[in-house]
């Protein structure tokens, strides 16, 4: 793996640790590498790898314990009830390749009904991102999303090419809170062109909202094609 060996402030080394959890190189709850380990990839001190992963540990990416380690964040107790899935690994246990399309992105003022999910006035604006999940090349789910760039100043800029919004809001934002709900809804021609259906046809969706504290996240409308199943446990 190239690692970036040329950042050795605390700042730089944070950003890399920081892109190499939100490109997946380790999963939620396991355990990274020492201080040491990664004093010697980055040629630098272990002190300021110390000053890196405390940073990181302060914005809730990753857990330390005294004598455990440094690991990801795992998914608190609360949130593990009904877990949040990330698409990629849903897609990819299932045997597929996946892959992601970004089919809008812009800041703009939120529909009525998604204000009021996330207790928001009508006139806070909002990053509006809509993606089509792909299992080998066809659609699996469409995900129309609202992200709180308040809460999350740096979605705005964050580069979803290689990693979808839901895997980086995943890794990068803890929530305390949320709320889900399930449901059918019928096609509309939108639904219908991105997930080869007809119109009309009745899809599986899943609503979800999130807090971080009383600050709103993101709220998520996600669309599956026919035939998804959502296991968990109880």
């Amino acid at each position: 793996m190239n690692i970036a060996a040329q950042a050795t402030t605390h700042h730089g080394i944070r950003e890399a640790i920081r892109a190499r959890i939100v490109g997946g190189e380790w999963d939620l709850g396991e355990l990274i590498p020492g201080e040491a380990e990664f004093a010697a990839q980055y040629s630098c001190s272990r002190s300021t790898v110390n000053r890196a992963l405390q940073a990181l540990a302060h914005e809730g990416i990753v857990e330390r314990k005294r004598k455990g380690g440094t690991r990801v964040r795992p998914l608190q107790l609360p949130q593990a009830r009904l877990r949040i899935p990330i698409i990629r690994e849903e897609v990819q246990s299932a045997g597929q390749t996946y892959s992601h399309r970004i089919m809008r992105r812009e800041r703009q003022l939120p529909p009525g009904d998604v204000a009021q999910r996330m207790h928001l006035p009508d006139d806070h604006e909002l990053i509006h991102l809509q993606t089509l999940h792909l299992a080998g090349g066809e659609p699996f789910a469409f995900e129309r999303r609202w992200v709180d760039p308040v809460t999350v100043p740096d979605f705005e800029e964050a580069d979803l090419t290689a990693i979808s919004a839901n895997e980086w809001l995943i890794r990068m934002v803890p929530f305390s809170r949320g709320e889900a709900s399930l449901l059918a809804v019928s096609a509309d021609a939108e639904l219908a062109q991105m997930l080869k259906v007809a119109p009309g046809e009745a899809l599986f969706t899943m609503e979800r909202t999130t807090w971080f504290e009383e600050r709103s996240v993101t709220f998520t409308r996600l669309h599956y094609a026919p035939g998804y199943r959502l296991n968990f446990s109880l």
